[in-house]
């Protein structure tokens, strides 16, 4: 019989808890939830130039701070999901997802990113389809 014994390490100085929250709320933006702020009319109406979205980064899987492709995929953007990802120029954009072309192996598809406003929006339509590597995450929330 096998006894695993765990030592609860307490942090009592003011100091070491304000690193602690710190460090916590770094992992959580990295990982799990980020803020951005757009710029833009593509997608008027839903979302107005300089509103704040909530992003769902776990949404389709764990993808690593600088890392090309999600290390586990859970699930694949759905048609109307309105997404985060890199265009194949590096920048960042905000766009629904129009249509999701599947690959052999699962995950590794392609989606064509439309914004909402057609007569503004820089989207697949110039630029082609898009990696589903290149999604940071899905929108949760628009403030």
């Amino acid at each position: 019989m096998f006894i695993l014994y765990t030592k609860v390490v307490r942090i009592n100085s003011v100091g070491g808890q304000i690193l602690l929250a710190f460090a916590a709320a770094f992992v959580i933006k990295i990982f799990v939830v980020d803020f951005i702020i757009t710029e833009g009319n593509s997608m008027l109406p839903v979302i107005e130039n300089g509103r704040v979205l909530i992003v769902n980064r776990l949404a389709y899987g764990i993808k690593p701070p600088f890392a090309s492709i999600y290390a586990v995929r859970w699930a694949v953007p759905q048609k109307g999901d309105i997404v985060v990802f890199w265009t194949p120029y590096g920048n960042l954009a905000v766009k629904r997802c129009a249509e999701v072309i599947a690959a052999a192996e699962a995950g590794n598809g392609n989606f064509f990113a439309r914004g909402d406003n057609s007569a503004e929006s820089f989207d697949s339509r110039s630029y082609g389809p898009v990696p589903q590597d290149n999604i940071i995450g899905k929108v949760l929330g628009i403030k």
